[in-house]
Parts: structure tokens; C-alpha cells; sequence
């Protein structure tokens, strides 16, 4: 295990990457834990609110996003420093997409159903770092036999190619599939070879003049909507909290 660490984690220089992951991770999670006790009355925990402007936690998170950015760009890959400005950015990344949504909005839509996109963002982003410190940097390792060149010679002709999948993938409207298919090869083969949702780019562009494509994509991604919501909220909730319920309409007489 160490000498599996030392090769593809320390040596090609990803421990800082390592370090803003598990950093971005944790702050990401004590943050939707304090925020829930916010929401519930629970615990010490209080809103900031100096001459009642409330001031979200993505502002202490740009702050800390730019010292560890600029501070890593100066102190390099190596090193107890660059091991530090990975750790301030990783938490100050985790603070600013953990309001992903209010950015994006620019209203504070936390604790609503467009709150739920920093949900995604946030597991984005985490499986895209995790698939950078899962690829072996085939060409920065030294002192490689050419059993183990020709190995990372296949590895790097399977990412090419699953990255064409995962291009599909998207461009067909099949984002988590596309994710998930970074992370595990092949898997967005299943997205490039199906229809394409019909909002996607790929619908738009080859489906124009093929109406039964079109209408086959249409019922086929609402039974799919329609399977799969549930679960989708049900992991959301569980992650960032349930949003606030709309309040009922009140009738006029």
C-alpha cells in the first residue's frame, strides 16, 4: 500500500490534491451539518448577521478559495506549503459551492428546490477530482519497465476512447452517466449508444427531422424521470437537507 501511494499519489505530486479533496469534502459536510442545526434551532450555531446584512458562508469561502489558489500557484507541488494552500482552497471551495445555487440564482434559494443544485455540483465535483487522483499519470512516473509502459500505453488508449463515450454521453442530456462513466469505464457506453433526452444538443441536432426518434426519447425520458426522481430527492435530502415546502395557495373566496 505505501509503495502504491508513494508511485501514484506522491511521486506525480497529487498528495495537495489529495489534501483539497478530503478538505473540500469535510467542509462541505460540516457545513450542511451546522446549516441543518441552524435551520432546526439546534446548538450554538447562529446565523451572521452584523447590521442585519446576513453574510453567507460563500464569502469567507472566495476568501479562503483565493489565498489557497494564489498560495498554491507560488509554492509549487511539493512541500508543507503546498500541502497548507491545498487544505485553505479545498475548504474554501467546499464553503462556495455549497452556495452553488445562490450564486447562480443570485437569491438566497438555499433551503428551496433550486437549493439542490449545489447538491449536484458539490458530488460533481468530488467525482471528477477523485477520477484525477484515480488516473495513474501514465507519463509522470519514473523507472518503469516496458511490461509496465506497454500497461500504461492500454490505459491511456482506454481513457482516450471511454472519453469518447463520456463526450457522447453528454451531449446526448446524460450527464450522471457521463460521470459516473469517468469513474468507471465504459459505463457511459450505455448513454452514448441510447436515444437522447430531447432537450439535449444531440437531439436538437440529429433528431430534427426524425419525429418518432424524437417522440421514442420523449416517453422514454419521462418513464425515466418518473423512476427515478424519487430516489434522486430521497439521495439529495439525505446529503444537504429536505428543502422548504411551498407554502399552500390560499384560496380567494
Amino acid at each position: 500500500m505505501g509503495h502504491w501511494f508513494d508511485q501514484n499519489i506522491v511521486e506525480p505530486g497529487k498528495l495537495p490534491l489529495l489534501l483539497a479533496l478530503a478538505a473540500f469534502v469535510l467542509t462541505f459536510a460540516i457545513t450542511r451539518l451546522i446549516t441543518r442545526m441552524i435551520r432546526a434551532g439546534k446548538g450554538p450555531f447562529r446565523n451572521i448577521t452584523p447590521g442585519g446584512v446576513h453574510v453567507h458562508h460563500v464569502v469567507p469561502g472566495v476568501v479562503l478559495s483565493v489565498i489557497g489558489g494564489f498560495g498554491a500557484v507560488a509554492s509549487g507541488r511539493q512541500g508543507v506549503t503546498a500541502g497548507v494552500c491545498a487544505v485553505i482552497f479545498g475548504m474554501g471551495a467546499g464553503l462556495v459551492l455549497d452556495e452553488f445555487a445562490l450564486i447562480l440564482h443570485l437569491d438566497d434559494v438555499y433551503w428551496t428546490e433550486e437549493g439542490r443544485q449545489s447538491v449536484e455540483v458539490v458530488v460533481l465535483t468530488a467525482a471528477l477530482v477523485l477520477l484525477v487522483l484515480a488516473g495513474f499519470s501514465p507519463l509522470g512516473v519514473n523507472e518503469l519497465s516496458s511490461d509496465q509502459q506497454q500497461d500504461r500505453l492500454g490505459v491511456i488508449l482506454t481513457v482516450v476512447v471511454n472519453f469518447c463515450f463520456v463526450l457522447i454521453a453528454l451531449f446526448k442530456g446524460k450527464a450522471r452517466l457521463a460521470v459516473v462513466g469517468t469513474l468507471v469505464p465504459f459505463v457511459a457506453l450505455i448513454g452514448a449508444i441510447r436515444l437522447a433526452r430531447p432537450t439535449s444538443m444531440w437531439a436538437k441536432r440529429f433528431y430534427r427531422n426524425r419525429h418518432r426518434a424524437r417522440a421514442r426519447a420523449v416517453l422514454r425520458a419521462y418513464h425515466h424521470d418518473v423512476r427515478w426522481a424519487g430516489p434522486r430527492r430521497r439521495f439529495q435530502d439525505l446529503i444537504g437537507g429536505a428543502p422548504d415546502r411551498d407554502p399552500a395557495p390560499v384560496r380567494k373566496p
